[in-house]
Order: structure tokens, then C-alpha cells, then sequence
């Protein structure tokens, strides 16, 4: 960060104050986003974006109003602020709302990480992906390939009326590999690490050395070919084991966005709908899964790709419960939701540039994982049923209530061990009666940080970073069929 950035959002704090706002704040973001994809042996797109701007959102009698732009000389943030103070004065008592208070923010905060991808020569990166490419392609029967490699840093400083003064450093990467094998009319696909742009974390080029995608693209390739001759995956209600490759989405769609204050309370209905948890749901207790279900909002955990310092609005990252032992003890809040649903605002607020205004958003959603089973200890315990992983397709009514996923492979389980392979697996259920069917979740030794850079949210629509951690874990009686 630099001095003028800082100048210039407590500038903008002290204008707004001084035409006329009883409260303001103002975030100055630069971002530099690079991404590179691969297809079938070619190098099919490239990109490096920066942008740096600034958004302001003031309170006038109550109501809010939010404006931004990119012109950071004095009279550009001058306009900008007049803006947002005209929106704000255009509201009226229906729109009045109540922020929160919460101690004023003051710190520095950067994402920990050991080699910084800007560092990494273009050629190597796209050298990198090139490599798994050919490998993958070697392996006869594969017909297509994908692959992405895309990393982001965030520059953010943020001002408010309330003293805070915070500077955060956000950096975040991820890559993957999509293999396709096709045969007449039949087309499979296996992915590693994970499906639509790869396995995203809080971190530097360190993460994608980890992965090794030269090194896995064989083995995906091979899984993939496999897949054309395996048997379609037999349908009925069966006991799942579900790899922390597919419950983090589970997670994600379920239980992340259920808990959202805004669509609770009716403000984000416009953007693929509310949600059928209530604000009683907490106070009362309710029992969203079995004891073994203990889920946590959680902006600290590293490695997370939503983790951080600070949220935009101030508000100090913390781990939040959200489920206890199956009882519901907690929401994702902002400061104007926090009185409305009876809890203290939890740091879940976010934009994804400088040009949105900030919204309630997902942290790090994560289940707990459970001394006393790994993923061995969980198979060997299951006498008969499907071991499920990779996300390939996904649906959820507009309440989080009913969904369908489909997995791009099933393994049989038969007497406690892994057995043949099965295509096209999807199972189907409700939220809740899902969750109190976990009948064993596995320990810290199964579990795994996902993320994703592209969960879209609001109107006009915003991609938020969120993480998710999971252990593996197995439910009973979950409605299986095969397409």
C-alpha cells in the first residue's frame, strides 16, 4: 500500500462526512488477475487484467448509498462521493437500516505464501500446462483435453468514520485439468484436482508445485478411457461415502448459501432466490444434521480462499459455528442484517471489486472433521454402497431445500472394500434429512481446502472468492440413479 492510497480513502471518508453523511467508508482496491487455459495441445487464451479503483458507501438518515469509480484524482473522488450521497438521499424510511457497531478496525493483513506467481515467467506457467497436456493426450482414447492455471492479488486499503484504517494484501491461485474420452455417443470426463477451473486456495506458486499436474495427468487420463466401458451406476437408495472433492459443493450450495443473512430476510431474492432457514431456526436450535455435523464460517483458516483480515466493512475475521453437533447456532450477518436476525455481525461481507457495492458472502464454509476415521477406516466400515467423488453436475431450488448433484465417477463399495467403477452417478434429496443422514465423518487426515473463484451472487452479479474445508464422510439411505 502507499501513502497516497491511504490519503485518499480517509479523504473520501472526511468529504462525505463533511456534505452531510452521518457515517461513511471507502475502499481504494487494485487488483491484477492473470489466466491461462490450454485445449487439446494449444494454448487457447491468456490474460493479465489490472484495475484499481475506489467505492465509497455513505449513511444519510438512515439510509445507505454506494458509488465508485476509477477516476482518483481529487475532483473524480469528489464526484464520487457527491454521487453516493445523492443515492442515499433519493432513499426512503423503508429503506432506513441500523449498522451494527463493532470495535474500529487498525492493522496490517497479507495472505501467507512463500513464492509469488507475478514471479514465474509466462513461459514456464504455459510450459507447465503444455506438459500435462501431452501426457494426458498420450493415453489412446482421449479425445479432448482442458486445462487452467490462474492466480490474483488484491491491494486493498479501507477507511471508515469510525477510526478504522486497514491494509490487506490478498493473493489466491488455483489450477486444473479436464480430460475427455469419447466413444460414438459416449463422452466421459475425469478432472484433477477438481472440476470448472481447478482447486482454488489462499496462497503463492508454492500450491501449484504441490499439485503436480504433469505428474497426475496419466492417471486422470487413464480413469477417464476407463470410464467408457464401466456399467452405468445402479440406482436406489444406498449408504454414499462422498470424497471432499463433491461435499465441499454439497456444502456450498446447502449449507453456504442457506445460511446468507440477505437472502434470509428476503434483500437478495432477486439473484436465484431467499432460503428456507429462518432466524428462529438459530434461537430455537434447530437441528439442521446429525451430532456428527458441526459446521463453521470461518475467515482465519489458512489456506483458505476465503480468508482474510478484515471484511469490507471493518468487521475483524473470526470463526464462526454455524451448525453444532446438528444444532443450528449461527448465520453469515453483515452490520444492517445483525439486529434483524437477533446476532452480532459476523465479518461476512465482501465485494468482488471496487466498482460493487459489498454484500454478504461466504467466508470459509467448512465441516469439522471428526477424531477416530480416515477415509481407509470409513470404507472398511461400510459393508455395502458407492464411494462418490468429483462434482460434474449440480441443482438446488431456489431455497436450498431440494438438489441433485452428479459425481463424475462411483467406486462400488462391497464388504468394506473398494470395488469396480461405475459412470454417470448423480443422488438427490432434501437438505436436511441429507445431513441428518451423516452417520461418520473422517478425521483431519481426510480432509481438504477447496475454494471457488466464481460463486456468483447479487444483481448485477458478483463472483466472490469463498473456501470450503471438508473431510471425507458417509450418509445412509441417499437416493442414487444412474443416467
Amino acid at each position: 500500500m502507499t501513502s497516497s492510497e491511504i490519503d485518499l480513502s480517509r479523504s473520501a471518508v472526511e468529504q462525505a462526512l463533511a456534505a452531510g453523511a452521518d457515517g461513511a467508508d471507502a475502499r481504494v482496491l487494485s487488483t491484477t488477475t492473470e489466466q491461462i487455459a490450454v485445449e487439446t495441445g494449444r494454448l487457447a487464451s491468456a490474460m493479465l487484467d489490472e484495475s484499481t479503483g475506489i467505492g465509497v458507501r455513505v449513511q444519510v438518515d438512515g439510509v445507505l448509498g454506494f458509488a465508485s469509480g476509477d477516476d482518483l484524482s481529487r475532483e473524480g473522488v469528489r464526484t464520487i462521493v457527491r454521487r453516493a450521497i445523492d443515492l442515499a438521499r433519493a432513499g426512503g424510511p423503508q429503506q432506513r437500516v441500523r449498522l451494527a457497531g463493532r470495535p474500529a478496525a487498525v492493522g496490517r493483513w497479507s495472505t501467507p505464501f512463500e513464492e509469488d506467481p507475478a514471479t514465474i515467467p509466462f513461459g514456464d506457467k504455459a510450459d507447465l500446462l503444455l506438459a500435462a497436456d501431452a501426457t494426458a493426450r498420450a493415453i489412446a482414447g482421449v479425445t479432448a483435453t482442458r486445462l487452467d492455471l490462474g492466480w490474483r492479488r488484491e491491494e486493498k486499503v479501507y477507511a471508515d468514520s469510525d477510526g478504522s484504517l486497514v491494509e490487506q494484501v490478498l493473493r489466491s491461485i488455483g489450477a486444473g485439468m479436464e480430460v475427455y474420452a469419447t466413444r460414438g455417443s459416449e463422452r466421459q470426463r475425469r478432472s484433477f484436482p477438481d472440476s470448472r477451473g481447478g482447486r482454488w486456495v489462499g496462497g503463492g506458486w508454492e500450491f501449484l508445485r504441490s499439485l503436480d499436474l504433469p505428474g497426475n495427468a496419466a492417471r486422470i487420463a487413464e480413469e477417464a478411457v476407463e470410464l467408457l466401458d464401466a456399467p452405468v451406476c445402479p440406482s436406489g437408495a444406498t449408504t454414499v461415502v462422498i470424497d471432499p472433492s463433491q461435499l465441499y459443493q454439497q456444502i456450498h450450495e446447502s449449507c453456504g448459501h442457506a445460511f446468507e443473512g440477505d437472502r434470509i430476510l428476503g434483500d437478495e431474492a432477486a439473484y436465484a432466490g431467499t432460503s428456507f432457514v429462518t432466524p428462529d431456526m438459530v434461537r430455537e436450535g434447530f437441528r439442521y444434521g446429525s451430532e456428527l455435523v458441526t459446521l463453521v464460517a470461518d475467515a482465519t483458516a489458512p489456506g483458505g480462499l476465503g480468508s482474510f483480515g478484515w471484511d469490507d466493512e471493518g468487521v475483524a475475521a473470526r470463526r464462526v459455528p454455524l451448525v453444532e453437533a446438528g444444532r443450528m447456532t449461527g448465520l453469515l450477518t453483515s452490520r444492517a442484517a445483525a439486529d434483524d436476525l437477533g446476532l452480532p455481525p459476523g465479518g461476512h461481507v465482501r465485494a468482488e471489486t471496487w466498482s460493487r457495492m459489498p454484500m454478504i458472502r461466504m467466508t470459509n464454509i467448512n465441516l469439522e472433521p471428526v477424531p477416530g476415521h480416515g477415509l481407509d477406516d470409513i470404507i472398511a466400515d461400510t459393508d455395502r454402497g458407492l464411494y462418490l467423488s468429483t462434482n460434474k453436475s449440480w441443482s438446488i431450488d431456489d431455497r436450498r431445500w431440494s438438489f441433485q448433484f452428479g459425481t463424475e465417477v462411483a467406486r462400488e463399495i462391497r464388504g468394506g472394500e473398494l470395488g469396480r467403477l461405475y459412470r454417470n452417478p448423480t443422488y438427490a434429496g432434501t437438505t436436511v434429512d441429507f445431513w441428518r443422514s451423516c452417520d461418520l465423518v473422517g478425521d483431519a487426515s481426510s480432509h481438504v481446502m477447496y475454494g471457488s473463484p466464481n460463486c456468483s451472487k447479487g444483481m448485477p452479479a458478483q463472483a466472490g472468492y469463498v473456501g470450503h474445508g471438508s473431510p471425507v464422510a458417509r450418509f445412509r439411505d441417499v437416493e442414487v440413479y444412474g443416467a
